[in-house]
């Protein structure tokens, strides 16, 4: 561990909104089964079923009904009554993979809930990924000429004078470091695969080994990341949380966020 002075951890909140917030979505959203087109609207609810991150709820009346069966099913969950439906197009079908709150005064009533993977999601004409994006969340990535040293139990596992800083709102600064600075003897490759709606899917996670030990999944990259943050393209960004890291010869506290 470096031996510089430290800045303190710092705590880093869960979100801007939290669990149970509701609000209206300016955006047309769309979902696909295969190619076929399920719903369109430009109704959708943002829903916080947790603090970090919302999902959609789509007005039943937007929905394709020939796209659901009901399962007999009623379930009082969170946000009132419900029931289950399955999606199916004939060809293909996942069980209780819809949602629909029934007609009320509930805060989500009329709204149907769908599970994420099953479906094709599109906001406007572009594909989300995930879950929809936080529109409290602001990502931004910079070149920067700091000089950052990241470190796990006294060895050295990158260092560079020219890192790219990824901004994201409620978490800390990941440091994305070319590959020449890494330094990969260190480090194993895991088959781990993640999806981030901001920033689209890892190519590679790598675990470090410290001594005897190995820790899992503390590194990444994309190599085709979502054009916003473009400039993290096939760099190496570890996990602050989990590893003593140094910037201008100063050490940053391990924050502490949900992936701590």
């Amino acid at each position: 561990m470096s031996t510089a002075a430290e800045q303190p951890a710092i705590d880093y909140p869960q979100g801007a909104a939290a669990r149970g917030r509701i609000e209206p979505s300016p955006r047309r959203v769309r979902g696909y089964l295969g190619s076929q087109l399920v719903f369109d609207t430009t109704s959708a609810r943002y829903v916080w079923e947790v603090p970090y991150y919302p999902q959609y709820y789509i007005p039943r009346i937007d929905v394709r009904a020939e796209f659901l069966r009901d399962e007999n099913h009623p379930q009082h969950v969170q946000f009132g009554a419900s029931r289950r439906f399955a999606l199916t197009d004939g060809a293909q079908s996942y069980p209780s993979a819809a949602r629909v709150f029934d007609d009320g005064d509930g805060p989500v009533a009329g709204l149907v809930r769908f599970d994420w993977a099953a479906l094709t999601w599109f906001e406007e004409d572009e594909p989300i990924y995930g879950h929809p994006r936080n529109p409290y969340v602001r990502v931004d990535a910079l070149r920067s000429h700091r000089h950052v040293r990241i470190e796990l139990d006294g060895v050295l596992l990158a260092e560079t004078a020219s890192p790219v800083l990824l901004f994201e709102t409620g978490l800390p600064t990941r440091y994305y470091i070319d590959r020449t600075d890494v330094a990969f003897e260190n480090l194993e490759p895991s088959d781990t695969q993640t999806l981030c709606p901001y920033k689209g899917m890892t190519s590679q996670y790598w675990s470090v080994r410290a001594g005897e030990r190995l820790h899992n999944d503390l590194a990444w990259t994309y190599n085709t990341p979502l054009a916003a943050v473009a400039p993290i393209a096939n760099l190496v960004a570890f996990y602050n949380e989990k590893l003593d890291i140094t910037v201008d010869g100063l050490a940053v506290g391990r924050p502490r966020t949900h992936f701590s």
